[in-house]
């Protein structure tokens, strides 16, 4: 990255962050209008955008597109516009006695940093870069966003578009590649968010801590799927290949392993090969399932499997129409689920980001519990079963970022949740009111009675028995 690129980025935070100073205060209706072109920009390019992200796979559904990048990150927009007055309101805090009765005040306000950066991913570019800025916007910040160079077309229309219908001093997207990506994280930002691997959230928080940034990292992990004895396995089974399947399983919540009694191994795998002979009779020609992303990342899966398969594993291809893989540039996986997997397998180490599947098996539940907390923790944990003791078991006895019952994923999509991950799985939250506040600063403000409360509490030299009479009456 060339210095004058460099220095073009530095400028631009600077213009953000003047722009951001000499304008306050700022009243929560410019809030509102911006959320609402942020709301308009989605909704008057979202056949663009949804085009733009299937070229960028090779071939990404149109449909789910439009549900998990467009309309829900617009809905979470609504949801903002109708909360944002109750969530910015100040809030009274009580002050000890007897300061209140002499006149004192204390309250807090939510006030917003400054200039935000936003890091956003490639597997849900729009939703991951467009769904933070709208609680960064919600919050009175600037926005500057670097999105995925994989996802290079939607990355490219997303800045052209935003030049359209925002001033770069508010929201501006800065586009490029790594060396970009690595300079970007290295800005003095008011407060820096980036979603994506640990690995790499690593060198982002590195970076940030250099300019004693705050972040919030939306990382990943491996979310396991607890199989409870009284799951119902054909729904069990179909909602697991949901998970695993939308986006070729290119989601940080995919579920990542599946966890089931040892004598109901055979049914729970039968179960979810049903569901997706019932989603995905076909799979190359079919525009429901998509690509993975690149080469690398598509070598990177089948690698994983050859692996698994070296070492002793099962590998098990759900092929519902029986077709050839083998000659074909798709960069289409049919589902792999991988039996008999040890911990010396790159399945069972790192996250798998695709639709890989490996089972594993207990006789009881705590062996599956104690498994998972051995284990870094994880961003999602599933559990299916009927039993709300057991339930209660694998909820209080483990720790994830989120959780989804008789189901994956879905707590992501619950708008007054707040959505993030614990240590390696990532670090704050968004979504809800957590997320206004995690883009806003937290402000003190004591307001002082006339009274000399210094002196009435014994705080002022010299000391003496008002001194003496304060410290005991603090000590009971």
């Amino acid at each position: 990255m060339s210095q004058q690129d460099k220095t073009a980025l530095r400028e631009l935070l600077q213009k953000q962050r003047e722009a951001f100073t000499l304008a306050r205060p700022e009243g929560l209706d410019l809030r509102r209008d911006r959320i609402g072109r942020a709301i308009a920009l989605l909704k008057e390019n979202a056949d663009a955008l949804c085009q733009a992200m299937s070229a960028d796979f090779g071939n990404r559904s149109p449909h789910q597109s439009m549900i998990t990048d467009i309309a829900g990150t617009v809905a979470f927009g609504k949801y903002c516009l109708k909360h944002l007055e109750k969530w910015a309101r100040s809030e009274k805090r009580h002050v000890q006695f007897p300061l209140g009765l002499l006149g004192a005040k204390a309250e807090l306000r939510y006030e917003p940093k400054g200039v935000v950066g936003i890091l956003s991913p490639w597997n849900f570019p729009v939703n991951l870069s467009f769904g933070p800025l709208m609680q960064v916007l919600a919050a009175g910040n600037r926005a500057m966003i670097k999105p995925s160079e994989f996802t290079e077309r939607t990355s490219a229309l997303s800045a052209e578009l935003c030049a359209k219908y925002f001033d770069e001093r508010e929201v501006a997207f800065v586009t490029g590649g790594p060396e970009v990506a690595q300079e970007f994280s290295s800005l003095p930002f008011d407060h820096l968010v980036f979603t994506g691997s640990t690995a790499t959230g690593r060198k982002v928080m590195e970076a940030a801590a250099r300019n004693l940034c705050p972040v919030t990292l939306e990382l990943g992990g491996k979310s396991p799927v607890f199989l409870g004895r009284g799951a119902d396995l054909e729904r069990a089974g179909e909602r697991i290949a949901m998970g695993k399947m939308m986006n070729a399983g290119q989601i940080c919540l995919a579920p990542d392993y599946m966890y089931v009694p040892h004598d109901q191994e055979d049914a729970a795998i039968a179960a979810v090969e049903l569901g997706v002979h019932r989603m995905y009779p076909t799979l190359l020609e079919n525009d429901d399932y998509a690509s993975v992303v690149t080469d690398r990342h598509f070598d990177r899966l089948k690698a994983m499997v050859e692996d698994a398969r070296d070492k002793g594993a099962e590998v098990i291809e759900v092929n519902p129409g029986k077709e050839d893989f083998s000659n074909t540039n798709a960069r289409k996986m049919p589902l792999t689920i991988l039996r008999n997997v040890t911990d010396e397998m790159q399945a069972m180490q790192e996250e798998i980001f695709g639709p890989v599947l490996p089972v594993r098996t207990y006789r009881e539940i705590g062996e599956a519990i104690d498994y998972v907390n051995d284990r870094d923790r994880p961003l999602g944990l599933y559990y299916f079963g009927g039993d709300p003791g057991e339930r209660e078991e694998v909820l209080t006895r483990t720790i994830s970022g989120g959780v989804t019952v008789n189901d994956v994923i879905f707590h992501v999509s619950m708008e007054d949740l707040p959505f993030g991950g614990v240590g390696p799985s990532g670090i704050g939250a968004y979504h809800g009111v957590e997320g206004f506040r995690e883009f806003s600063h937290a402000r003190a403000v004591y307001t002082q009675p006339k009274i000399d409360v210094a002196k009435l509490g014994g705080f002022k030299p010299p000391y003496g028995a008002a001194t003496e009479k304060a410290v005991r009456g603090l000590m009971k």
